[in-house]
């Protein structure tokens, strides 16, 4: 199936963004997809911060996004938008590196106030960056997220839901796009 870069946009260690997103990268490996995890907050600071794009963790980034067909995008919400540490990183990316991907947009906060960040703030971003297809988003309420002491993830049924139909349509995307692609490369093989 597809490759599949996972981004944690959170810059807390006890990220319910990165348990949600480790949470949904099972669903999609058990799907036949390669997810590679990504917390940015793992990323040396003195690159981020520095704008150092030539950083070889950077590079790095560049590599595997480059490799991936799809990207889990997954922020807080502070303030009404994504994390500052997620757009340290997007700002440091080639302008266009999303170009041909399929992106899922996920937002995570203490409040639905801020259920709009996910269309408002983020897709702008994911689709001036060049993102073949943003999916539909979604906004997953704090209390939501509970995980026990092994850091098992489990859901509450308003949230699990429309997540795992998400997360479905994300992957029926990225196979889709694969079919094209080898539909693609036959054709451009074929001799006339």
């Amino acid at each position: 199936m597809a490759v599949v870069l996972s981004l944690s946009g959170s810059p807390s260690p006890t990220s319910r963004t990165a348990r949600l997103l480790r949470h949904l990268d099972a669903r999609l490996a058990l799907q036949g997809h390669e997810v590679i995890p990504l917390d940015v907050r793992s990323l040396p600071a003195d690159a981020l911060l520095g704008a150092d794009p030539r950083h070889p963790a950077l590079v790095e980034v560049n590599r595997q996004l480059s490799g991936a067909q799809g990207v889990v995008v997954g922020t807080p919400v502070y303030k009404a938008a994504y994390s500052g540490l997620l757009k340290c990183l997007l700002d440091l990316l080639p302008q266009y590196a999303l170009t041909g991907k399929t992106v899922l947009p996920l937002a995570t906060g203490g409040s639905s106030a801020h259920v709009l960040a996910v269309d408002y703030a983020l897709r702008p971003v994911l689709s001036a960056m060049g993102a073949r297809h943003v999916t539909p988003g979604w906004f997953v309420l704090d209390r939501d997220i509970q995980s026990d002491a092994g850091g098992a993830v489990t859901l509450a049924p308003t949230a699990a839901e429309p997540l795992e139909q998400l997360v479905d349509l994300f992957s029926t995307e990225l196979a889709a796009r694969g079919a094209r692609s080898a539909a693609v490369a036959g054709l451009s093989g074929a001799a006339y």
